[in-house]
């Protein structure tokens, strides 16, 4: 199963230097029922870039929470068996948790088959979406333009050899 974890920049090289994303159970975004049912869609590839939305959502809030991080969202692609990844039925048609499965542990870095980046001109939209994100959940339609305003940046594919230039670490 293809699932999309979010996560910051700081934290893709967290995960490069320890080799593994997540350390016991983590959020990520996959194809689940609720999102079939919701995207109305059997077409798979749309249906993964909707998951793969939902994670730059994900990665968004990430930032939201830590000013510190650079404001890039980055989203992994990591193939997990289909057990390691399971949608709470409980949650399943929340629409803040369409697509959202827990992983059951950490999953070897390796296993990533690429990686998602905000390319550099993102930032500035990027930054102004986690500033509004409070204020767009509280239901503030001018908050929500600037949150979306991110969302008009589509994530650049990087292949995972890429991994260190991303983070800083290449040559």
């Amino acid at each position: 199963m293809r699932v999309y974890v979010p996560l910051t920049l700081s934290g893709l090289a967290e995960a490069y230097k320890t080799g593994e994303l997540g350390s016991g159970p983590f959020v990520a975004y996959a194809v689940t029922p609720a999102l079939r049912e919701w995207y109305l869609s059997d077409d798979i590839e749309e249906l993964e870039y909707a998951a793969l939305n939902r994670a730059a959502l994900a990665s968004l809030r990430l930032i939201a929470l830590d000013p510190g991080v650079s404001r890039r969202r980055v989203v992994v692609a990591v193939d997990v068996p289909d057990k390691a990844a399971v949608a709470d039925p409980d949650r399943g048609l929340d629409p803040s948790a369409l697509g959202e499965v827990r992983v059951g542990g950490a999953v070897a870095l390796a296993r990533a088959a690429a990686v998602h980046v905000d390319s550099g001109d993102a930032e500035a939209d990027v930054s102004a979406a986690a500033d509004a994100l409070g204020a767009a959940d509280a239901g503030d339609d001018d908050a929500q333009f600037v949150v979306d305003g991110a969302e008009d940046h589509e994530l650049l594919w990087f292949a995972t050899q890429e991994i260190p230039n991303l983070v800083g670490l290449g040559d």
